[in-house]
């Protein structure tokens, strides 16, 4: 009966560290997680995102999320499904940039088989306008059709916190900073193609997700997507 009793009451220790995983002072666990709509230039939508929490564990104080993402197109009809991890130690949230690049659409990298190499992008609980962050990016290295070798590269540089204002949105209203960056996207297979953008992210403390992000080209919109759940 004591055996019993001891292995209750390490059960339920067990449960509440469980249901106490946190990333930045939110608690976070398995099932949760957020969608997010894209949209074109034109304000039409052309899709969305479902971001998953699959799996919550700890790695030496660090709580590790490993994260599922499930794209559709604008029949709402799934196109593709993707994993990536999240880690949160301290104050800091630093996220796979495979995942930057798992939501956007590239056709070279369809067939490809690829090992990749991430510098994680990295968000903090605290925002200060005119404060800059470190820079990211993703490596990649494989083959396609053939035998064919591929390169994929992904930077993020120049990222700054360049604002503050509050931002509507489906999911809600939120006090956001605007962060932005320089993005430049690399493929090299026969020639090298590369191109460069400007992201903007808008970020608030209490939430570990964006809020809403732009992408530009040549300070043109190309598009952007919007937060429209969270659960």
């Amino acid at each position: 009966m004591k055996r019993f009793i001891s292995f209750l009451f390490v059960l339920s220790l067990l449960s509440t560290y469980i249901q106490a995983q946190k990333c930045m002072g939110v608690n976070v666990k398995s099932g949760m997680g957020f969608e997010m709509t894209n949209y074109n230039a034109k304000d039409k939508p052309t899709g969305k995102i479902l971001y998953t929490i699959k799996e919550v564990t700890n790695d030496n104080g660090a709580t590790v999320m490993k994260m599922e993402l499930q794209s559709f197109d604008a029949k709402d009809k799934p196109q593709m499904t993707n994993s990536y991890q999240c880690r949160c130690k301290g104050n800091e949230l630093m996220i796979d940039m495979t995942a930057m690049m798992a939501s956007q659409e590239n056709p070279m990298l369809k067939d490809a088989q690829m090992t990749f190499t991430s510098n994680d992008l990295i968000y903090s609980d605290i925002y200060t306008v005119g404060s800059t962050l470190k820079d990211a990016s993703l490596n990649g290295q494989g083959t396609m059709g053939g035998g064919m070798n591929i390169s994929y590269g992904m930077t993020l540089k120049s990222r700054k916190v360049v604002g503050q204002e509050s931002l509507t949105v489906p999911a809600g209203t939120f006090n956001v900073y605007k962060v932005t960056s320089d993005m430049t996207i690399s493929n090299k297979t026969v020639i090298n193609l590369s191109f460069d953008f400007q992201t903007v992210s808008y970020r608030v403390p209490e939430v570990l997700w964006d809020i809403k992000t732009e992408t530009y080209r040549k300070d043109k919109l190309m598009g952007y997507s919007l937060l429209t759940k969270l659960f």
